[in-house]
């Protein structure tokens, strides 16, 4: 059993940063594959990025590409997403999720993740 906790969520202009955290509780959390989401109301929820047990992290391939990191900590049960050059696009919930790797879904699809938090907002005004 995992709980995870975002936060850092806020109001930034466009061309700005935030860093996003996700606090997870429980056992094994670096044996656990790492993801975030975001999603606006009337949409899928979109893969962001995900880092691996060992640290090695994929992004999505257009919208956050060179914009976003993705991290993680092991030693403080946290992983973090650094975001960059904001625009008003990346408006979203953002999600942090843990899954183990499973057969039949692949690390973007949410049914990969077996466990997420609340979400935090991110806004970005132009």
């Amino acid at each position: 059993q995992v709980q995870l906790v975002e936060s850092g969520g806020g109001l930034v202009q466009a061309g700005g940063s935030l860093r996003l955290s996700c606090a997870a509780s429980g056992r094994a959390f670096n044996s656990y594959v790492m993801g975030w989401f975001r999603q606006v109301p009337g949409k899928e929820r979109e893969f962001v990025a995900r880092i691996s047990w060992t640290g090695v992290p994929t992004y999505a391939a257009d919208s956050v590409k060179g914009r976003f990191t993705i991290s993680r900590d092991n030693a403080k049960n946290t992983v973090y997403l650094q975001m960059n050059s904001l625009k008003p696009e990346d408006t979203a919930v953002y999600y942090c999720a843990a899954g183990v790797p499973r057969s039949g879904s692949q690390y973007y699809q949410e049914s990969a993740y077996q466990y997420w938090g609340q979400g935090t907002q991110v806004t970005v005004s132009s």
